[in-house]
C-alpha cells in the first residue's frame, strides 16, 4: 500500500467514529514524531499492538480486499505476567465494495457488532479436521441471544445494534451489504494476536508492504519504535 493510501484510510476511519460518537484513547492520536521520543511508560501500546491498523493483506488492492480497525485494548499471551488482560477490543470501518479475506482463529473467540452505518455480510462455514474449508455441513450460529442453523456458506445479515460470535475454528469472511453505505464494527474478544492465530483460506498477508510516497499521519501498530 502507498502511505498516502493508508493517510487517507486512517482519516476517514476518524470521521466514521466522530459521526457515531465513537471517542477514541489518546494514543491514538500520537503524531509519528512523538513516538520518537516516548519511553517505557508506552511499552503496552507497542507489546499488545494497541492503535492503528490499516491492511490490504498483501494483495495490493485496499479498495476491494482490505479494511480499517483500531485495537483499543489488549492483552499478550506470550507476556501474561506483565500483561494479564485476558481479553481485547478493536474498532473496524470497512467502506462499500470491501472485503475481509476468509479465515479462522485457533485461540480467539470473538464478537463482531454492527456499531453504525450499513449492513455488513458475515459468511461462515465450519472447519475440517485438517483445517480445510467444510462446504457441506450446517453451521450453528450465535446472534444476540438467538441460536439457529444455517447452510455451511450462508451470509449473516447484521444490522446496526445486531452482533454474531464467532467460535474457535469457525471460517467467516465479510463484507458491507452493497447499497447500504459504510460500517463501522465493533469486536469484542479474548487476547488477539495478529502474527500467529489467524488461519487465511486461501493464504494472504496481514500486515501491508509500504511504499512511502508521503509521510506517515499515524503509525501503525506494528510500526512503533523503540522506548527511548
Amino acid at each position: 500500500m502507498k502511505r498516502s493510501e493508508i493517510n487517507r484510510a486512517l482519516m476517514e476511519m476518524e470521521a466514521m467514529c466522530r459521526k457515531y460518537s465513537c471517542f477514541l484513547p489518546p494514543f491514538c492520536d500520537i503524531a509519528p514524531e512523538q513516538w520518537q521520543k516516548l519511553g517505557h511508560e508506552y511499552d503496552e501500546v507497542r507489546e499488545c499492538m494497541l492503535g492503528w491498523d490499516i491492511t490490504d493483506f498483501g494483495t495490493g488492492e485496499f479498495d476491494r480486499v482490505g479494511f480499517s480497525l483500531i485495537t483499543v485494548r489488549n492483552g499478550n499471551r506470550a507476556m501474561p505476567d506483565k500483561y494479564p488482560k485476558q481479553y481485547a477490543e478493536k474498532l473496524l470501518y470497512l467502506k462499500e465494495g470491501q472485503t475481509c479475506p476468509n479465515h479462522f482463529h485457533w485461540f480467539k473467540m470473538e464478537d463482531i457488532i454492527n456499531r453504525g452505518g450499513g449492513n455488513v455480510l458475515i459468511r461462515v462455514y465450519n472447519s475440517l479436521p485438517d483445517e480445510g474449508i467444510d462446504r457441506e455441513s450446517d453451521v450453528t450460529v450465535h446472534t444476540d441471544g438467538r441460536v439457529r442453523t444455517v447452510p455451511a456458506g450462508t451470509q449473516v445479515r447484521l444490522t446496526p445494534g445486531e452482533s454474531i460470535s464467532i467460535t474457535r475454528g469457525l471460517y467467516h469472511d465479510f463484507e458491507v451489504e452493497k447499497g447500504t453505505g459504510s460500517v463501522l464494527l465493533g469486536e469484542v474478544s479474548q487476547c488477539n494476536d495478529d502474527n500467529t492465530d489467524n488461519r487465511f483460506n486461501p493464504p494472504v498477508g496481514r500486515f501491508p508492504k509500504i511504499e512511502e510516497d508521503e509521510p506517515p499521519y499515524r503509525l501503525l501498530c506494528n510500526e512503533y519504535p523503540s522506548a527511548k
